[in-house]
């Protein structure tokens, strides 16, 4: 790929609706395989999709639809600059037939992957607005009056509410807040442009600041903001999320809440996902038969009901009413950015100067077992960290700019810890450092995983203690069981004993090797974290992956 193209890519990528995790769905009408791999011959009646991980939610639907149309959908989830890439650099022709993401907005302004966009259909829509607790909209007099965005991000600067988001290079809700709180503040009435947003950025980081949960799907995150709210997760609790209107919603339905959220829909406009579901131009005569059939049953009225009450999205076909749930029945609908290079600019500011940083210590298992390949795969995972590596995913997902990592290897014990911080100008030296000590990575000894972690949670305590507005977490990496030292069962004891501002901190576990799963589950509930496998996976891709939730 040439790198005019990778940059294109990068910036619309980065805001393709895709979470970058696999949701397994068993039926037989819709399928579902790993996007790295083929997704196999073309077979009749069969329509090969790739979409984003949300659309699981479809499985119903579907099911309904294969039995009427005899189509049978194939999904192939991806995430957000995986997509992007695969439909500009043509690894999609041949393997998928259409693309189902949430809008098309931004491959279409990449030339290499707007020429493999054929025929759409929207079937169902959804925008991204903010959902805060009965009791914090109340406490704001959001409840019963318009607010813009304005203030709301003036709210957020004073603190007088939190909320959680997605990362908006992972997931199409936090890059659609983005896009509308910068449009917005400009005031334009137009698209954001890139020199419109330095004029913005102190407005930004007011709204920004008031993010205390981050995500790398909407999914996880409105299930994080449930286990916080209900006290079953440890991490701090929010007052709200932005997320899309058909997340929150289903979050109401659901009854799992201690009290339902005020879904606030910002005066001054939304950005709102259209769900176009996409045959691509290499599509056989079949799969243009099998796409025009289901796009078409997907539209019917009763079906867009069907849609409707089971995902909480909205009907797109004229004639069906809303539902009672959809308290705002007309949405302004905000300019999308025009350019790349505005694109760019805006997602550059969010990582760079905008958003909270992150601190992220990584227990990273250095034992015997992880000798040869296993410890090569760790040492290109880190390393491509630091900008070593070029690919899109890779480009998007490095450590950023006033970031301070931990690298805390560990094999019989705890080896010592370095850690460093990413200036904000000249990050190369720094980056380079972390980079060596990667690349001298040494396996050898036992495995204490328990010990080492308990010594990360300690070192973390210190850090947070010192400067605590950051984004932080841990991520523990083991290729095996643990033979050394204290036990899982002493962690668990020991764990409701730690200090306060220590306890909030989540660990990501990554499945490798011969790790225990049961174990590694265990520990990423308790702290309010998630399993991450790399079992089949590259261990350089798990570690992107879980960038989104740093």
């Amino acid at each position: 790929m040439s790198q005019s193209l990778t940059k294109r890519v990068i910036a619309f990528g980065a805001a393709l609706v895709c979470a970058a995790s696999l949701v397994a769905c068993s039926s037989d009408a819709a399928d579902t395989n790993d996007p790295r791999q083929p997704a196999g011959p073309p077979k009749p009646g069969t329509l090969r999709v790739l979409a984003g991980s949300e659309l699981a939610d479809m499985q119903p639907i579907l099911e309904e639809a294969a039995k009427a149309t005899g189509v049978r959908v194939t999904f192939s989830f991806t995430g957000t600059l995986e997509g992007a890439e695969a439909l500009a650099n043509g690894s999609a022709d041949g393997k998928y037939d259409a693309v189902w993401f949430s809008s098309n907005r931004y491959p279409q302004g990449i030339p290499e992957a707007a020429k493999r966009l054929g025929n759409q259909a929207k079937i169902m829509s959804s925008p991204v607005v903010l959902g805060l607790s009965a009791s914090a909209a109340g406490r704001l007099g959001w409840d019963s009056k318009p607010v813009g965005w304005g203030e709301i991000a003036a709210e957020a600067g004073k603190k007088s509410f939190s909320y959680g988001m997605t990362d908006p290079s992972a997931s199409n809700s936090g890059f659609s807040a983005l896009v509308g709180v910068a449009s917005a503040l400009a005031g334009s009435g137009s698209a954001i442009n890139a020199e419109q947003i330095a004029s913005v950025t102190p407005a930004l980081t007011q709204f920004f600041s008031a993010q205390q949960l981050s995500a790398g799907s909407s999914g996880w995150l409105s299930d994080a903001y449930q286990r916080r709210a209900t006290g079953q997760d440890p991490g701090q609790k929010v007052d709200g999320l932005i997320n899309y209107e058909s997340v929150l919603l289903s979050m109401n339905a659901s009854g799992k809440l201690p009290e339902p959220l005020k879904l606030v829909y910002p005066s001054d406009g939304v950005v709102t996902a259209d769900y176009p579901l996409t045959l691509l131009t290499a599509a056989n005569e079949d799969a243009r038969s099998a796409h025009q059939r289901l796009s078409e049953y997907l539209r019917t009225p009763d079906v867009q009901r069907k849609i409707m009450e089971t995902t909480q999205r909205r009907p797109v076909v004229p004639g069906v009413d809303l539902g009672a749930q959809f308290a705002q029945r007309d949405l302004i609908e905000l300019p999308f950015p025009a350019t790349q290079q505005a694109v760019d600019g805006l997602l550059t500011a969010y990582f760079d100067k905008i958003r909270r940083p992150s601190r992220t210590l990584y227990v990273l298992d250095t034992s015997g077992s992880m000798a040869g390949d296993r410890m090569e795969s760790l040492r290109t995972a880190l390393v491509g960290l630091t900008g070593a590596d070029d690919s899109l995913t890779g480009r998007f997902r490095q450590f950023r700019s006033r970031e301070e990592i931990t690298l805390l290897p560990f094999s019989s014990a705890p080896l010592p810890a370095q850690t460093f911080t990413v200036p904000e100008t000249d990050p190369k030296p720094v980056l380079a450092k972390v980079k060596a000590v990667a690349e001298g990575l040494q396996a050898s000894g036992g495995t204490a995983i328990y010990d080492s972690l308990a010594r990360g949670y300690q070192l973390m305590n210190d850090l947070v203690a010192k400067d605590p507005d950051r984004f932080n977490s841990i991520v523990l990496m083991t290729d095996g069981e643990n033979a050394n030292g204290s036990d899982f069962s002493a962690f668990e004891r020991r764990f409701p004993a730690l200090p306060p501002i220590a306890r909030q901190i989540p660990v990501f576990t990554v499945l490798f090797g011969e790790g225990s799963s049961d174990e590694l589950d265990k520990v990423a509930t308790m702290t309010g974290g998630r399993v991450f496998d790399a079992r089949g996976t590259a261990l350089s891709e798990v570690f992107q992956e879980i960038r989104g939730y740093q």
